[in-house]
C-alpha cells in the first residue's frame, strides 16, 4: 500500500464522512495545519463530483438507449439510430477506462490509516507525507483535466455549491476582491469564479461581521491580473430614490436586476447599511450596487424575510474602511483602488454591463 493511495483514500472517507471520530479530528487539524492536505479535499471534492456526474450521463445515455430499443420493436419509430448510441460509446470508452482504474484505486486499502494518522506518527513520515502531496495532486488534476476534455460539456469551476455561495468584485486589478463578510467568515477554503467559468484559489485578507464586508486575495498563478477596471467606488452614499442596479449569481450565470435607494439606512437604523427596492435571491449577496454612472455605491448584503422586495445594501464607503484597517493589520497588503473615475459613465446600460460583468465573480466557501 502507497503513502498516494492511503492519501487518498483517507480524503475520499473524510469526505463522506466513514472516518472514526478521533480520526476526523485529528484529519480535520491536519487540514488546518496543511494547506496542500486542505487543497487536495475540495480538489478532490471536485474530482468525485465530476464522476458523480460522468455516470449519471452515462446511465441516462443508456436509458434513452433502451426507450429507443422499445420503440423501435414496438413500432412506434421507422428505424434506429444505433450509430449515435455506439459512437457514444465509442466516444467515452477511455473515460469509462479512467473511472474504472481510479474506482479500483481508491478501493484499495481500507485498514491501517487510522494509526497511521495518529499523532503518534514522527516528524519525518509526516514530511514524507507531505512531499508525496503534490504527486498525488498532479496525478489527480491529470485524470480530471482528461474526463474534462472528452466529455460533449466541460466545466472548469468547482461543481459543488460549497457550504455557501455568493458574489464578490474586484477592487483592484492585482486580484483583490469585495465581498459580503457572511459568506466567507466560516469557510475553510475559499473559491471564486469568473464568468468564463475559470475558478481561482482566493484567501481571506479581511473580514468585518459588523459592516458584512470581506477582502478576498486571489493566489493562484493562473491568474491574469487587469489592466484597469471599469468602474469606480463612491465614497459617498446614493441618494434616495436614485435608480441603481446589480450584477450577481443567484445561479450559475451571470444576473441583472434594477432598482432604487428606498432608505439611507439598514434594518432597525443600521447607519452602516442602506436599503434597496430590489429583486435579489440567495447568491447575490457580496454582489456589487452600481448606480448610473457604473459606480459602486454599495455591496448587496441580506434580504428581509418579512418584506417582499425588500434588500439590504452595506455602504460603499465601508469598503474604504476595510481597506484602511487591512492596511494597519497586514503591512505587506496594498490594496489600490482604480480608477477614480468611472469607464463606463455615459455608456447605455448594455454596454456597461458587457464591460462590467467579467469583473463580478462566484465566490464559493468550503
Amino acid at each position: 500500500m502507497n503513502q498516494e493511495t492511503m492519501m487518498l483514500d483517507a480524503v475520499e472517507r473524510y469526505i463522506k464522512g466513514e472516518m472514526l471520530p478521533d480520526e476526523r479530528v485529528y484529519f480535520e487539524q491536519l487540514r488546518k495545519d496543511n494547506s496542500e492536505v486542505d487543497q487536495l479535499v475540495v480538489e478532490h471534492t471536485i474530482f468525485l463530483n465530476e464522476m458523480n456526474k460522468f455516470g449519471e450521463r452515462k446511465s441516462f445515455k443508456a436509458m434513452l438507449h433502451e426507450v429507443h430499443g422499445n420503440l423501435f420493436e414496438a413500432g412506434a419509430i421507422a428505424e434506429p439510430e444505433t450509430g449515435r448510441v455506439v459512437g457514444f460509446i465509442r466516444k467515452y470508452r477511455r473515460v469509462i477506462s479512467v473511472a474504472a482504474f481510479i474506482a479500483g484505486i481508491t478501493a484499495i486499502a481500507i485498514s491501517g490509516l487510522f494509526t497511521y494518522f495518529t499523532p503518534q506518527r514522527n516528524n519525518p513520515e509526516i514530511r514524507q507525507l507531505s512531499q508525496q502531496l503534490m504527486e498525488v495532486k498532479q496525478s489527480q488534476k491529470q485524470t480530471i483535466n482528461e474526463i474534462n476534455r472528452l466529455k460533449t460539456t466541460t466545466s472548469n469551476g468547482p461543481a459543488l455549491p460549497g457550504k455557501l455561495g455568493g458574489t464578490g468584485f474586484m477592487i483592484d486589478p492585482k486580484g483583490y476582491l469585495v465581498t459580503s463578510a457572511h459568506i466567507v467568515n466560516t469557510a475553510d477554503s475559499v473559491y471564486v469564479e469568473n464568468n468564463k467559468g475559470d475558478y481561482f484559489k482566493a484567501t481571506r485578507v479581511y473580514v468585518n461581521n459588523n459592516t458584512d464586508v470581506a477582502i478576498l486575495k486571489i493566489e493562484d498563478p493562473r491568474f491574469q491580473s487587469f489592466r484597469y477596471l471599469p468602474y469606480n467606488i463612491r465614497r459617498n452614499p446614493a441618494e434616495l430614490g436614485e435608480k441603481i442596479f446589480t450584477l450577481g449569481f443567484p445561479r450559475s450565470e451571470i444576473v441583472y436586476n434594477e432598482g432604487y435607494l428606498s432608505a439611507k439606512t439598514g434594518y432597525n437604523g443600521d447607519t452602516l447599511a442602506c436599503q434597496l427596492a430590489i429583486s435579489a435571491n440567495p447568491g447575490n449577496s457580496g454582489g456589487p450596487i452600481f448606480n448610473n454612472a457604473g459606480e459602486v455605491v454599495g455591496i448587496l448584503s441580506g434580504k428581509q424575510t418579512t418584506a417582499e422586495g425588500v434588500v439590504f445594501s452595506s455602504k460603499s464607503v465601508n469598503i474604504y474602511n476595510a481597506i484602511d484597517e487591512l492596511k494597519k493589520e497586514k503591512e505587506n497588503e496594498e490594496v489600490r483602488l482604480t480608477p477614480v473615475i468611472s469607464k463606463v459613465k455615459g455608456l447605455d446600460r448594455v454596454q456597461q454591463v458587457k464591460k462590467l460583468e467579467s469583473c463580478i465573480y462566484i465566490v464559493k466557501s468550503y
